[in-house]
């Protein structure tokens, strides 16, 4: 078969390490690279032998890739995947799917209507060490887990756009997703949130309604019974630690990107990842689009969905002081709350297929 033609829209750093890796698979010839910033895209398209360009309407009419790469900060997403869609091509969409929950759900109305094969930057789904310990901790395991934490303490990240509630969604949205997304794979669907918030002016005015939370801690309650806490925090000057830790009746682990260790019920045992999940997650689009087989995918755009759900959940939660309660994997269902109130229900906003021109 000839190599598949990739596009990407989108040169910040992301796309860059996307593009380093897929330069390196021999099946795939990145064609182009799109950016709002002319220099920035040439820098990118040169390392890696693609055309430098300036939208994803030219992307589709100059470079007529196979797939595209949609790889844009959480506000931008909305109009290029429409754009994709419209074309009928498959799409890779870096987290998060946006900075709000509409823009998702219509981006996840879109794909289905379009049946095209899609992925996400779930990368962490590719550990074979967060399948190792599902498979210890997980629902249906011996001894399935009872309690979580997951952690993501850090900085602010060194754009504008990261600490603008608008830009970004806030920190659980754009970055510790990764978090919530392994405390799904392990703890099941999260049917209630609880959150609180706090404001130290670290990422900006502390009275400015539109700069993010410095920190912000939630209370999840799964379907399974089971609990965790979430802490997300950007008030340090470097990431201090982003990682799940799992109670099971005997057991307890801490599962990070780069490790998973055991720290009870048995000898202390550390497990380094034997795949590169920033490398999988690229190998295995690129599989499934040449195979036409989505199935070689780990999280698509719907599987995604599921996720930032609860990560604006927990938006919610905080904002307002009260219970959010989510419907598990198929979005709102039945009020099921902490102690029997639900103050709010996360309700799926109504919406059509994206329009390639709508933003």
């Amino acid at each position: 078969m000839s190599a598949l033609r990739i596009a990407l829209v989108g040169a910040g750093g992301v796309a860059q390490r996307h593009a380093r890796v897929l330069a390196g698979f021999d099946d795939v010839e990145l064609v182009a690279v799109a950016d709002v910033d002319p220099a920035r895209a040439a820098e990118v398209a040169g390392a890696v032998g693609a055309a430098a360009l300036g939208s994803v309407d030219e992307v589709l009419e100059r470079a007529r890739p196979d797939a595209v790469y949609v790889c844009v900060p959480p506000f931008a997403h909305g109009a290029i995947e429409g754009a994709v869609l419209a074309a009928g091509l498959p799409m890779f969409v870096e987290k998060p799917l946006a900075a709000d929950l509409p823009t998702a759900e219509r981006l996840a109305a879109a794909v289905a209507d379009a049946g095209v094969i899609t992925a996400t930057g779930y990368h962490w789904r590719h550990l074979d060490t967060l399948a190792h310990l599902r498979e210890q901790v997980g629902e249906g395991s011996a001894s399935p887990a009872v309690a979580a934490a997951g952690h993501w303490v850090g900085k602010v990240a060194p754009v504008g756009w990261w600490a603008q509630r608008s830009g970004s969604g806030g920190q659980v949205v754009e970055q510790a997703t990764h978090v919530v997304d392994a405390l799904r794979v392990l703890m099941g669907e999260v049917v209630s949130v609880q959150a609180l918030a706090a404001r130290a002016g670290v990422a900006g005015p502390a009275d400015d309604d539109g700069v993010i939370d410095d920190a912000v801690v939630a209370l999840l309650r799964f379907a399974s019974g089971a609990v965790a806490t979430l802490e997300v925090s950007c008030v340090a000057d470097r990431l201090v630690r982003a990682g799940v830790s799992v109670s099971a009746a005997g057991a307890a682990w801490v599962l990070e990107e780069d490790r998973l260790t055991r720290v009870a019920g048995g000898d202390a045992e550390v497990r380094v990842p034997a795949v590169d999940a920033r490398v999988a997650v690229d190998r295995a689009f690129v599989d499934a689009v040449r195979a036409g087989d989505p199935s070689l995918v780990a999280v698509d755009v719907a599987e995604a969905l599921r996720t930032h759900r609860v990560a604006c959940a927990v938006v919610e939660a905080a904002a307002t002081g009260r219970v959010v309660a989510l419907g598990g994997a198929d979005g709102p269902g039945a009020a099921v709350g902490v102690g029997g109130t639900v103050d709010v229900v996360l309700t799926r906003p109504a919406g059509g297929a994206l329009a390639p021109a709508a933003r």
